[in-house]
């Protein structure tokens, strides 16, 4: 009687943990996905909408705005015209803003829509790597802030108003 007793006690006290121990690790996720335990910022290299190859370590040192986007998006059209509103105010304090495209046509798509749109900042052509590095990007916009130290400080899933992303900036910069 005495060793079912214990099996059982041994049995519940290992369900307890188990349990305890899959909550703390769903804790842990949703905390990285919502941003708030800061990873390290991948390093990539793509091509500019120029031919010439940037890497993410060329902007050592600035905040940066990370976008993920399309032309063919509304939600990413309306965070464009913030972005770039961004850009204007907050370059000279350290603002860098990277949009990666993920259209396919970089010359004969991105490049006219850039210059159509007056965008002022870095964009660059998209991969599978960069997008699998950054934790596979499944829709768009999604955007990123990253510190000057190069640290992932937030994460943004659609569309967000510049007031969002303007407060985002303002404390790191």
């Amino acid at each position: 009687m005495k060793k079912r007793v214990f099996i059982s006690i041994i049995f519940i006290f290992s369900v307890v943990a188990f349990l305890w121990v899959s909550d703390l690790a769903g804790i842990r996720k949703a905390k990285e996905a919502k941003g708030e335990r800061f990873t390290t910022a991948p390093d990539f290299t793509l091509m500019d909408i120029h031919g010439n190859k940037k890497s993410l370590s060329d902007f050592k040192g600035k905040v940066i705005i990370l976008d993920f986007w399309a032309t063919w998006c509304p939600p990413c059209r309306e965070e464009i015209i913030h972005f770039i509103e961004l850009y204007y105010e907050y370059q000279d304090k350290g603002l860098e803003i990277i949009g990666i495209t993920l259209d396919r046509d970089l010359k004969g798509v991105v490049a006219p829509f850039v210059y159509e749109r007056g965008i002022n900042y870095t964009i660059l052509m998209g991969d599978r790597d960069v997008t699998e590095s950054y934790g596979g990007i499944m829709s768009i916009p999604t955007t990123f802030i990253i510190d000057r130290e190069g640290m992932i400080r937030k994460r943004y899933i659609g569309y967000k108003g510049k007031e969002v992303f303007r407060e985002d900036i303002k404390e790191l910069l």
